[in-house]
């Protein structure tokens, strides 16, 4: 009797482990965000930055390798390749979600707790198969691959758009002098057309004003632009917590 109850209560996980963590915990912060007025400038910031960029290509490789997974398991469904090819996709799931977890908890100081680890109840080879066709947690971590792709490219894109614009105009007393130097131009030239009636307008940020009052916008999108990226990252905490964690 407790032979055949040790092996029914026999946990494995992807990496071969018995789960990230045998006592079920919530989801903490391991460290606060800083103020408006520091945000720009905390490592905090830079690691949210850092997890926006770095996000891209292991959003990319979770999403190939998960709809991969999932047209060829669906194919074959009908053969006895199909199943274990599922398999496979829960598998590559929690995979992806326990690298997930390490990037939220060492980027966003976000601690989220792994899923309970797979219980396999039959032996065998089928055994194993069928437990990881049942593996809830695993299929929510495949979701996520889904799910989060789009969001990934759109965090990415607007993180480096504004991160770039706020720094450019911000700085831009220090580089005027390029313009008048090395280009036809009196300043950074902020338009240039010819009317219906072939009348040509310029404008340029050349007066010393304007220059001022330009630092001064991007002075504001920089701060502005820390706030908008601690939003971005946020839906990737609360996703994380939903679909990765217990």
């Amino acid at each position: 009797m407790s032979s055949s109850r040790s092996m029914r209560d026999d946990e494995w996980d992807v990496l071969g482990g018995r789960g990230d963590d045998p006592h079920p915990v919530r989801a903490h912060r391991t460290e606060q965000p800083p103020a408006f007025w520091r945000a720009p400038f905390s490592a905090h910031y830079y690691r949210e930055i850092g997890y926006a960029f770095s996000g891209l290509p292991v959003a990319i490789a979770g999403f190939v390798v998960t709809i991969t997974l999932f047209c060829v398991g669906l194919a074959t469904v009908v053969t006895a390749v199909g199943l274990p090819v599922l398999a496979g996709l829960t598998t590559a799931g929690r995979g992806f979600g326990r690298l997930e977890r390490a990037r939220v908890r060492g980027m966003l100081a976000l601690d989220v707790p792994g899923p309970k680890a797979v219980r396999r109840i039959r032996q065998g080879n089928w055994g194993a198969v069928t437990a990881r066709l049942a593996d809830g947690a695993g299929w929510k971590a495949a979701l996520y691959q889904v799910v989060m792709f789009p969001w990934a490219i759109f965090s990415f894109t607007v993180t480096l758009v504004f991160l770039l614009l706020g720094w450019l105009m911000a700085l831009y007393p220090a580089y005027h002098w390029v313009f008048p130097t090395y280009t036809p131009w009196r300043g950074y030239r902020v338009f240039d057309f010819t009317d219906s009636h072939h009348v040509r307008h310029e404008y340029f940020i050349e007066g010393t004003w304007q220059i001022a009052g330009l630092s001064l916008v991007g002075v504001l999108v920089v701060f502005l632009t820390a706030q908008l990226v601690r939003g971005l990252t946020n839906v990737n905490r609360a996703a994380a917590q939903g679909l990765l964690g217990r």
